[in-house]
């Protein structure tokens, strides 16, 4: 090729076809990188310059994902605080509630739920975690959200332990005690036996003396003695009989006698006497009394078991009218219960068993009382208590009435108690907005920087897109350019050839 020659008129157009054309290479590269900077090449200064505002672009982008991360963990964490500010709120309303009641009972009710809401609160916080971090799981779990590419920029988060609601660096509740009952169990037992009192003049009333009874006949001492002692009968009581003595001091005296009650019925002079256990009533006085009590074989009780039809009033302890009551350890009246002449064993047991938290079980003459709380159990006559309940019957009881005291009272049992509570509660409330409002400020920050650095790694690949992108209607306008320099150069080249083409003319 080097022996062809060229006119100087096409070699200069066949130079600019190949200038034009490497133009419009380079234009037609812009327009598909869409950069007028590809390589140092191209121009050091703004290619290097370009590299490190998209370098830390970069960098920053990588920091902005981590930020994303880090404030969802915290969203995940002021979601849990959100919840267990509603159970906490819940288990203040179970303490309003038990304090608003009177009962032992729902009380214990109230604490057992209390406590489930601290096993809820529990679960919550251990379920707010993301990813493997929870800001409410105490040690372990701070959070740090790093904003600048050589970390010294940054925010740390410490976590709280709501975890377990006993910490007093946390919420500082604990359980409640719910409770334990406890129990007894009293026997029904029961005989009678009726003497008629008759004088010359026939049956006696209330009124009239002993003197009058063709039974009694001057002063003496009237002894009750328990038939079921072994040996030497064991004797319960006496009373002295004196000349002026009435029927009803007798009946007095008999009803004076724990365990046993008189009737004395002035139509017929019958002199009824109900015990609770074998019971003689012996004339054998002080040895200075020379007339004897001629009462005799019918002054003797034979008691038994009661059954549980038996009627109640079979018992020396219970008379028609008789009111029995439950009250717990605050007094608080569960029931009441009147005798009736048709009142039985069963109705007793019912009545007793008919309540929560109480039950009660009758057999072989013995009623079985279970309480999930304190338990009075009251008889009441005439407005007064009845001292009819023996010992023997009712286990450690006086006046009328036998207690069951619980193994252990509820955490609830006491209006102090619950107060205590409900203080706890109010506190824990507090911790809980201030780590709330805690939290809120770290995720406003947290946000805040995130969106900062969103808008500055725009600004970065805007710096680096404006050393290095192409103004893509500027290379526009430079290919249709070119394209027209180039078909003039064509042109031009073709009239050059022409010229060397007249030398053929001339053969």
């Amino acid at each position: 090729m080097a022996d062809i020659t060229l006119s100087s008129a096409v070699r200069n157009n066949l130079n600019t076809l190949q200038q034009t054309a490497s133009f419009m290479s380079d234009v037609q590269n812009k327009l598909a990188t869409g950069k007028k900077v590809n390589s140092a090449l191209d121009n050091p200064s703004n290619f290097f310059t370009a590299s490190g505002l998209q370098s830390r672009a970069n960098d920053l982008g990588t920091l902005l994902d981590d930020m994303g991360q880090s404030v969802q963990t915290i969203k995940a964490a002021d979601e849990g605080i959100t919840a267990i500010t509603k159970l906490v709120e819940s288990a203040k309303a179970k303490a309003n509630q038990a304090l608003q009641s009177q009962s032992q009972y729902e009380r214990k009710e109230f604490a057992a739920q209390y406590n489930e809401l601290l096993t809820q609160i529990e679960d919550v916080a251990k379920d707010s975690s993301y990813k493997g971090k929870n800001l409410l799981a105490g040690t372990g779990n701070d959070l740090r959200a790093v904003f600048n590419e050589d970390s010294t920029s940054k925010l740390d988060v410490s976590a709280v332990d709501y975890t377990d609601t006993t910490l007093s660096t946390g919420l500082n509740l604990s359980d409640l005690t719910e409770g334990k009952g406890g129990a007894t169990a009293f026997n029904l037992s029961g005989g009678k036996t009726t003497i008629t009192l008759t004088g010359a003049d026939g049956s006696l009333n209330s009124s009239s003396t002993l003197s009058e009874s063709t039974a009694i006949s001057t002063t003496t001492t009237l002894q009750f003695v328990d038939n079921a002692a072994s040996g030497t009968p064991t004797v319960i009581t006496g009373t002295q009989v004196t000349a002026g003595a009435t029927v009803q001091d007798l009946v007095n005296s008999f009803n004076a006698v724990e365990g046993v009650r008189a009737e004395f019925d002035e139509s017929n002079g019958e002199l009824t006497i109900y015990s609770n256990e074998d019971l003689l009533i012996n004339d054998t006085a002080a040895a200075s009394v020379s007339v004897a009590l001629t009462i005799g074989a019918a002054g003797s009780v034979n008691a038994s078991a009661l059954t549980s039809g038996s009627t109640l009033t079979d018992s020396g302890s219970f008379k028609v009218g008789d009111t029995i009551t439950l009250t717990d350890g605050n007094n608080y009246e569960l029931g009441s219960f009147e005798i009736e002449a048709t009142s039985t064993v069963d109705d007793l047991n019912n009545f007793i068993n008919d309540f929560n938290g109480v039950s009660s079980s009758f057999s072989s003459g013995r009623i079985s009382v279970t309480s999930d709380t304190d338990l009075t159990i009251n008889s009441k006559r005439d407005g007064s208590n009845n001292t009819d309940f023996a010992s023997e019957d009712f286990a450690a009881t006086t006046n009328g009435s036998f207690s069951i005291a619980a193994l252990a009272d509820s955490g609830f049992a006491t209006d102090n108690d619950i107060n205590r509570t409900i203080g706890k509660l109010n506190n824990a409330l507090g911790n809980l907005r201030t780590q709330a409002s805690s939290f809120g400020t770290n995720l406003s920050i947290v946000e805040n920087r995130q969106d900062f650095t969103k808008n500055l790694i725009n600004t970065l690949e805007e710096g680096a897109g404006k050393l290095t992108l192409a103004d893509t209607n500027e290379e526009g306008a430079n290919l249709l350019a070119l394209q027209t320099r180039q078909s003039l150069a064509s042109t031009s080249l073709s009239f050059a050839s022409q010229a060397d083409q007249n030398v053929l003319r001339l053969f």
